[in-house]
Parts: structure tokens; sequence; C-alpha cells
């Protein structure tokens, strides 16, 4: 007979990994797995599910020892430190760990790779990738802009008026393309478009490896 709880646990299995949602048989690394933690605190949040092979096929965990690794992660291998919450479940005998990882109220979060370099990463789809710099500057831009009032008139300059042309006509483009198409150098057109980014304007996406800058 199945629970409530087992009910849960299977529906979330049946989606599969996703933006919000990563699968681990169990955690042997604190680092590595740092870095699934930096990405969905850098993105909209998620959760891990630990004791969940990648087949949705469920294989239990020592819940203790693994809610010790997730938090040494957390705490020692994200900069800045980040909050994890936890829930287990036991599903016909074994012990599935429920981990929450909430956005990151203050972005970008690092985690080191397997040389100890620190980088930032973000989720996407089912992966952990490393963030752009120009993702970076603009994570970094968020807070600062939140505090700021808006304007009810908003003026644009040629050069940020030449990128909304483009997205309106277009849909997306690189950071390259758009220093090209402008004439104007990588930090020029990165202060334009964090810019519009905090005016809520254009929003940053990946695609196929890209990033890409594309109309709010």
């Amino acid at each position: 007979m199945r629970t409530k709880k087992s009910h849960y646990i299977q529906d979330l299995i049946l989606e599969g990994e996703h933006e919000h949602q990563d699968f681990k048989y169990q955690i042997t690394d604190a680092r590595k797995i740092a870095r699934s933690i930096a990405a969905f605190a850098n993105n909209s949040g998620g959760h891990l599910l630990i004791g969940v092979k990648d087949n949705g096929n469920i294989a239990g965990v020592r819940s203790e020892e693994e809610i010790y690794m997730i938090e040494t992660a957390a705490q020692m291998y994200c900069r800045p430190e980040q909050h994890v919450t936890f829930k287990v479940f036991n599903i016909n005998g074994k012990s599935v760990v429920k981990a929450d990882i909430a956005e990151a109220p203050e972005k970008p979060v690092e985690a080191p790779d397997d040389n100890g370099v620190w980088h930032v990463y973000y989720r996407v789809a089912d992966e952990n990738v490393l963030a752009s710099r120009l993702h970076e500057r603009v994570m970094s831009a968020e807070q600062s802009s939140a505090d700021e009032s808006g304007s009810d008139i908003i003026s644009f300059s040629t050069r940020e008026q030449v990128l909304l042309q483009y997205l309106r006509e277009h849909g997306g483009i690189t950071l390259e393309g758009y220093e090209r198409l402008a004439h104007i150098s990588e930090e020029a057109a990165t202060r334009t478009i964090v810019a519009l980014h905090s005016m809520g304007v254009v929003v940053i996406e990946y695609h196929d490896g890209d990033c890409l800058i594309v109309g709010a």
C-alpha cells in the first residue's frame, strides 16, 4: 500500500531531473555537491532527491551521513554560505532525503571545481553550467538595483535602442553579437545589458551552450 509520502516522492521522481530538481544516488564529494547547491541558489531555487538513481529507481541512503555532507557543502564550499532544509522520507524501508535550496538573497554564489578554483554555477534544464561573465555581472547588480526606486519615464540611449530593436526583430543575441552590432567594447556592452536587465527590459537565458540576451 502506498502512503501519501510515497505518492509525493514518486510523483517528484516521475517529473525527472529538471531546472529545479536533481537526483543523487549518494553524496560522496562535498565540493561537487556544492556546485548543485550554488547552481540552484543562483537560479530560483530547487531541491535534491538523495537516494534516487538517475533512472528514478529508489536506492535509499543513510540519511544522517548525507545531510552532514550537504550541510558541509553549503557551509564550507559555497560562497556566500547557503542554508539547506531537509526532509527524510521512508519509502518501502528505504530512506530518501529531500534537500531544499532556496534562491540566494545575495548573488552570485560560488563553488570550487575539482582543482579548487571558485566559479559561479547556474542551473539550466537538468545541468549545472558555468555562468558567463555577463551573467555574473547581472547577478551582482541585482541586489543593488532591488533597493533603487524606478522611474515612470525611461529614456533609452542609442546603443540601448539598437539592442532593443534587434531583440524585437530577432529574439535574442549574444554579448559578442551585440558588441559587433553596436560597434562598442565588451565593457560598454556589458554595462548596457546590466542596466537594461535592472530595468526589467531584458533577461539572460541559455540555449545550446550560449548565453543569450532576450527581451523580457
